[in-house]
């Protein structure tokens, strides 16, 4: 899988299962390019997210909501994960 991959199936899977109005993801790969730990198949993402629906909820509600909607994918293709929310 390739990041343009991974990018088109993570925002279809937050936008069918969260009310959003736009979401945002960059690639940040690049930080842990000479991490000892980096593997060349998972990303890091950053998720900005801009939701009346996430802002009413706490940080770790929303965060727990991202995490299980996106299990798969942090399982196998996303090394981190950095989420801000509008």
């Amino acid at each position: 899988m390739n990041i343009n991959q991974l990018t088109e199936i993570v925002k279809k899977k937050l936008k069918n299962n969260i009310s959003c109005d736009k979401i945002e993801i960059h690639d940040k790969t690049f930080l842990h390019k000479n991490h000892a730990s980096n593997d060349k198949n998972k990303f890091h993402i950053k998720l900005i997210i801009t939701s009346e629906y996430l802002k009413k909820k706490n940080k770790i509600q929303s965060t727990k909501e991202i995490y299980k909607i996106l299990e798969h994918e942090l399982k196998y293709n996303i090394h981190s994960i950095q989420i801000l929310i509008n």
